[in-house]
């Protein structure tokens, strides 16, 4: 079952404007993430392929780039050379990512208090029920109803139980108040 999550509706009216996508965000301090089996797999699957097959096809590109000639104005070798670095930097960015995850175990997760691994459903203000799965930052897509348990909202909630209500405070200063529901496992 997939989280549905209106981030339109409560963006628009609380910012006007789309936040920064959070997926793929560095983990510069070298804390550990906590991931879903299900994560840990995407971003292991990621580094394959990066890896096997986006390697060969950016070294294919270069090699035919170098082809054309002078390579101070080869602009196909440039982007070719661009693209390289981006693939090996998101590979050391994946490398580091997973020696640093821990992986969530949903024998721990409870139904009396959101955590990472929680689905929560909150009502706002206005009446409006919402629903939340709460993970972790590698693997946040508000567009898929997945929030990460560093951003505004999913700070917010953890630790947070049914019935609570608490006030957050969203990147753009604008304040949200939610009720929790319920807390169910997001599994």
């Amino acid at each position: 079952m997939v989280c549905r999550l209106p981030v339109f509706r409560i963006l628009l009216r609380a910012a006007g404007k789309t936040p920064p996508r959070e997926k793929g965000r560095q983990n510069l301090n070298n804390k550990e993430l906590v991931i879903t089996p299900e994560g840990l797999k995407a971003l292991e699957d990621e580094l394959e392929q990066l890896k096997t097959v986006k390697r060969r096809e950016v070294a294919e590109k270069i090699k035919v780039a170098r082809g054309f000639g002078d390579l101070s104005e080869n602009s196909e070798y440039d982007e070719a050379k661009n693209e390289q670095g981006l693939v090996e930097s998101r590979i050391i960015f994946l490398e580091k990512t997973l020696k640093n995850v821990r992986i969530l175990d949903h024998s721990e997760l409870t139904n009396d208090q959101v955590m990472v691994g929680s689905r929560v459903k909150v009502k706002d203000e206005d009446g409006d029920e919402d629903e939340y799965c709460i993970v972790g930052s590698t693997e946040a897509d508000p567009a898929e109803g997945k929030i990460s348990d560093e951003s505004a909202v999913g700070k917010g909630l953890l630790g947070k139980r049914v019935g609570d209500v608490t006030e957050i405070t969203v990147p753009s200063g604008a304040v949200i108040r939610y009720e929790v529901l319920d807390i169910s496992s997001a599994r």
